[in-house]
């Protein structure tokens, strides 16, 4: 349970009587209402907001640790709990846990930080100025003809550090608990593809690295321009450099594509990533796991074809909700 100081109880019991709702004096002092809730049931029973007699070890912080400890971590999100400790003004014996404790009882618990694209001032305007150009756009008077594209690769064996082993003591490096990984996950296959409401592309294998050359010849002329043959049909790519390439750019203007204009740094505004991430997951829920680089290939192509077109529509419906997020974010990073 968060507490207040003496003084911050006086001020929550003076808005309560006022009348302000719980909820919001709860979200002016950073605790959970039910401290709040719990304030006021003291204060009807007993007529005092002081704590009551209680038996256990005297808390290791004072109130002016607390907020101490709170700013910090609310200036510094990934300051460590070890660093605030040494930070702590005044003889003290803290130690990480109590810190940790306290970071708790203010709602600030450690979590997996998100992995965003890194964004400078200008990649955050020219994301700003593409949403709100887009604000109007619907999807069924804009987005349902735009081919969304894109190359995602894959892993044979990925390891995030989310799985888990259940073992016994000084089992840490018995053979049958050892979570044994290939270097670099052993490799693993780049495809590309492009869905639309309508549809979606074949799912085509990229081999070695990918030029503007091999661009155009292996996946434009082959797979892209047969999509693209409606003239309402728009054409989105992002700014990787074998797309942005002249010889790329003027294969493009010589067969008359439409090419949406895209934001840099904004793989979060592509709806194909969410298909990737789906996509990967099928994979890995298979029964037998891909055991080399074709096995992995035939999986990814067999689960592509089987993803069923409802969810690829779903996905791009959510456009103009990310347009509105990106807006709303002042070019930073959005939910999407």
């Amino acid at each position: 349970m968060a507490r207040l100081s003496r003084e911050d109880r006086q001020i929550a019991l003076g808005r309560l009587q006022a009348g302000q709702s719980q909820s919001a004096i709860a979200r002016h002092f950073h605790v959970s209402q039910s401290t709040i809730s719990r304030l006021w049931v003291r204060f009807q029973a007993t007529g005092s907001v002081a704590d009551l007699p209680r038996a256990g070890r005297p808390r290791a912080t004072t109130a002016a640790h607390d907020r101490f400890i709170r700013l910090c971590h609310l200036r510094n999100r990934f300051l460590s709990a070890s660093s605030s400790v040494q930070a702590l003004p005044g003889p003290h014996r803290l130690s990480d846990q109590t810190v940790r404790n306290r970071l708790h009882e203010a709602g600030l618990r450690a979590r997996r930080p998100h992995r965003g694209a890194v964004l400078t001032r200008r990649h955050r305007q020219n994301r700003v100025q593409w949403g709100n150009q887009h604000l109007r756009w619907t999807v069924r008077n804009h987005w349902r003809h735009v081919w969304f594209s894109d190359e995602s690769y894959f892993l044979l064996q990925r390891h995030d550090g989310r799985r888990r082993v259940y073992r016994r003591v000084n089992e840490r490096y018995a053979p049958n608990c050892v979570d044994e990984a290939p270097v670099h996950g052993g490799g693993g296959v780049m495809v590309w593809g492009a869905i639309n409401t309508a549809g979606r592309s074949t799912l085509v294998h990229v081999q070695g690295r990918i030029t503007a050359q091999r661009y155009v010849e292996e996946i434009l002329r082959p797979h892209a321009l047969p999509l693209l043959a409606d003239q309402d049909a728009i054409f989105q790519q992002d700014n990787a450099r074998p797309h942005t390439a002249r010889l790329t750019t003027q294969f493009l203007t010589d067969h008359h594509v439409q090419v949406h204009p895209w934001p840099s740094m904004s793989p979060d505004m592509n709806p194909i990533e969410h298909l990737w991430d789906e996509l990967d997951r099928r994979v890995r829920r298979r029964e037998e796991a891909p055991a080399n680089h074709r096995d992995l290939l035939q999986a990814l192509q067999e689960e592509w074809d089987t993803i069923p077109q409802q969810d690829i529509r779903h996905l791009i419906q959510s456009m103009p909700r990310r347009c509105r997020a990106v807006v709303a974010a002042q070019g930073s990073h959005t939910p999407y």
